[in-house]
Formats: C-alpha cells, sequence, structure tokens
C-alpha cells in the first residue's frame, strides 16, 4: 500500500509540473546566416519579438520603429555576446545595421560584419547571447564556410562550435535540442503517459511507443520540408484535446487495449506539427537541413526513451498491486483536467 501510494504521489507530481510547465514551445529561437568571406565573415541574426523577454522585446519593437538608440542597443547585444575567432584570434566586429524593416512579419534583422585581419581557415563561433534573451532561448544557425552550408544550434549547454576544412559538428548540436524539445515539453509526454496508464501487456505498450514514433516521425518531415502546413494553433488546440480524450478514455471501464495503438498512430500526427515548431518557423534553408532534421529527431526519440525508460518500471510496479485502478484513475483524472484547461486556452484565449 505505502508502494503504491509513492507511486501515485509521483505520478501527481509529473501532472502538475507538466500543468505549470510551457507547453512544448522550446523557448524562443532566433535565426542566424553567418557567411565566411576572405579575411572576414557577415553575422545576421534575425530576431521574433513575440517569444522574448519583455525588455528585448521592447527593443525590438521601438528599433523597427526608428528608434536609434534601441537598434544601437540590440547590435551591441551581437558584438558582445558574439564571438568569432580565426586561427585562435578574435574577430573585430564592425559597428552594425539592421536591415530594411517588412511590414510582416513583426521581426528584425541584425547585421554585423566581422574581420578576422587574415584569411580564415579555422572559425570558431562562440554564441552567448542566452545570457541577455533568456536561458530558454536558442540560437538556430545556417554557416556557409569553406565551400559548403551546415548547421549548428546553439543553446545554453552548446555555445561554441570550431568550423574547419574537414567540417563542423552541427547534427550533434541538433540532437542536444531534439532532446531538450521533447523533455521540455509536457504535453507531449502527458499525451504518452496517458497512453501507457492502460496500454497492456509488453507488445501492446510497443505497439504504442512505435505507432507515436513513427507517425510523429513523419510529419515532423513533412512540416519542416513545407510539405504540409497546419495553422499552428489548430495543432496546439489539437494536441490539447488529445491529451484530455486518452485520459477520459481511461476512465472507462470497457476495455481500450485492443485499439490503443490506433489512437496513438492518429494524434502522434498531430504531434508531429507541434515538433516541427522548433525548426519550421525559423525557414531552415533545405541545402543541410536533412542532416539537422535527422539529428533533431534522432534527439527527439532519445529522449522520448528516456521518459518511458522511467515511467514503464514505474507502471509494472503499480499493477502489481490492488491499488492499480485507483492510481490510473486518480492520474488520468488529473491528466484530463490538464488537458481540457489547455483546449480552451489554446483554442479560445
Amino acid at each position: 500500500m505505502r508502494t503504491a501510494r509513492t507511486l501515485a504521489a509521483a505520478l501527481a507530481l509529473v501532472v502538475v509540473a507538466a500543468g505549470s510547465g510551457l507547453a512544448h514551445t522550446g523557448g524562443s529561437t532566433g535565426y542566424a546566416a553567418i557567411a565566411v568571406h576572405g579575411d572576414g565573415a557577415r553575422y545576421s541574426l534575425t530576431l521574433w519579438p513575440a517569444a522574448l523577454p519583455p525588455a528585448a522585446a521592447q527593443a525590438i519593437q521601438q528599433a523597427r520603429a526608428g528608434d536609434a538608440a534601441s537598434r544601437d542597443r540590440l547590435l551591441g547585444f551581437v558584438r558582445e555576446k558574439v564571438t568569432l575567432a580565426a586561427e585562435g584570434r578574435r574577430c573585430a566586429a564592425g559597428p552594425g545595421s539592421v536591415q530594411p524593416v517588412a511590414a510582416q512579419p513583426e521581426n528584425l534583422t541584425l547585421v554585423v560584419d566581422f574581420t578576422c585581419g587574415g584569411e580564415v581557415r579555422v572559425l570558431r563561433i562562440r554564441d552567448d547571447l542566452f545570457d541577455v534573451l533568456g536561458a530558454d532561448y536558442h540560437t538556430l544557425a545556417r554557416i556557409e564556410a569553406f565551400g559548403r552550408t551546415t548547421q549548428f544550434a546553439f543553446s545554453p549547454e552548446s555555445r561554441e562550435t570550431r568550423l574547419t576544412g574537414d567540417g563542423g559538428r552541427g547534427a550533434a548540436s541538433f540532437v542536444l535540442l531534439g532532446v531538450e524539445h521533447i523533455l521540455s515539453g509536457w504535453d507531449h509526454l502527458l499525451f504518452l503517459l496517458g497512453l501507457l496508464l492502460r496500454g497492456g501487456g509488453w507488445l501492446a505498450l510497443a505497439k504504442i511507443i512505435t505507432a507515436f514514433t513513427l507517425a510523429h516521425s513523419v510529419t515532423l518531415v513533412l512540416a519542416v520540408l513545407d510539405v504540409v502546413a497546419l495553422p499552428a494553433r489548430l495543432v496546439e488546440a489539437v494536441i490539447a484535446l488529445s491529451i484530455a480524450l486518452v485520459a477520459a478514455e481511461n476512465l472507462v471501464r470497457t476495455p481500450v487495449v485492443s485499439r490503443r495503438w490506433l489512437v496513438s498512430l492518429c494524434f502522434g500526427l498531430v504531434h508531429g506539427f507541434g515538433f516541427s515548431s522548433a525548426l519550421r518557423e525559423v525557414g531552415l534553408p533545405t541545402q543541410g537541413l536533412l542532416l539537422a532534421l535527422f539529428g533533431f529527431n534522432a534527439g527527439v526519440e532519445i529522449g522520448q526513451a528516456l521518459v518511458v525508460a522511467v515511467a514503464l518500471p514505474l507502471l509494472v510496479l503499480v499493477r502489481r498491486t490492488r491499488w492499480e485502478r485507483r492510481v490510473i484513475w486518480s492520474s488520468s483524472l488529473a491528466i484530463l483536467l490538464v488537458g481540457v484547461v489547455l483546449f480552451l486556452e489554446r483554442a479560445f484565449l
């Protein structure tokens, strides 16, 4: 009895944490283009104010309106927090400029030219913009150097990359970004937990996990490659609805194990569009995208496997007690409430 109560409390804590989390937005994202030429490089950074801290968002809006002080402040962030070094020597950052502002979308592109004092053969790039734009900020970068284009995802845990004639390590950074994205995606994890609560035996559980993985992998690729596009508001609302429906199904006594993998497959297609938001919204170029996409998806699967590896032993232990039904019912009710609140918030607010 004590073990069952402990496990129920652990599941409840997961649900409470999920309800207070930031869904799966993965934080704010900037898109950088770095072009190496001769003895220097041009660094362009596009920022969207919607997901940034209030001070940075206000500075972007004021710079778009023509305020020189705000423009200089943002360019100062780039010159101070972005470091380029060639052959061990730090490249000098120029004064910078802002690209002509377009009516839509409401973003701002900052451009800074770096001079390295000699031909660039080995380039080290470090991004510390997280210090001013928040710990949940990421920079997705396209780097044109040494006759090819590579991708790199800068994050607080992966701030630096080094490029030579032998290439960089961009794919590994996207793996880390994928792991972080799924582990911070409480709505995806709640959906998966709701499926596993009444998943049945090992074969049924394997079908559920496999169906979810295949489904969201397919739509992730389609969305990032711009083959299929759905409104973000619709995707977010359906993801929340999927959480509520799976949890509600757990509260019904009629067996649902035989068709759980179909539920996982159908709603997994929608969750794939949600996963794609971390990459698709910044408009990554097609060249070099497949490698970055593969790394990101692999990271999502690794993170998902870690969660399943923790959750399954707990669920198996619960099923060996007479408190199984009560634990499943209380956990599913909590997940249902979170799903309903998320759906109402995303669909109507």
